[in-house]
């Protein structure tokens, strides 16, 4: 199998995936994220417990790219401390602005890294971004 196939494969399985796609029982905060030019909007939801994220969820309407990367992000945030969840978030950005994480990176980003290949795509770069920026702020409003 070659790696866009496979790459493609993990996106539409992220993309239909309902597990992350969920309201939480209990949350520290909600961000709303939205991409206007394309009518992509996430709620995200974290529950946050002594420095790490426990929980992460989201909710939403968008495209297959921003629906996977919203899946994608969840898996990979979920148990990280906060600090290390806004390095990944970075990380991620960093990748789809075309600059290749180090291997450990890659592997940490886990199937998110699957959307390297977006940023050759400039018209799908805010789908995919959508939810890591909508983290971003999520983070901030932790921190407080």
């Amino acid at each position: 199998m070659e790696i866009d196939s496979l790459y493609s494969e993990i996106i539409t399985e992220h993309s239909r995936s309902k597990r992350n796609k969920r309201e939480l029982e209990r949350r520290t905060v909600v961000q709303n994220g939205v991409n206007p030019s394309c009518g992509d909007e996430l709620s995200l939801e974290l529950l946050a417990e002594d420095g790490r994220i426990t929980d992460a969820a989201f909710t939403g309407v968008g495209c297959a790219i921003s629906q996977a990367s919203s899946s994608m992000m969840a898996d990979v945030i979920r148990g990280k401390s906060l600090d290390e969840a806004a390095r990944l978030c970075s990380a991620f950005l960093g990748m789809i602005k075309g600059q290749v994480p180090d291997a450990a990176t890659m592997d940490a980003l886990e199937d998110a890294a699957a959307l390297q290949g977006v940023s050759k795509m400039p018209a799908r770069v805010k789908c995919a971004v959508l939810p890591w920026h909508t983290l971003e702020r999520a983070l901030r409003a932790i921190d407080g």
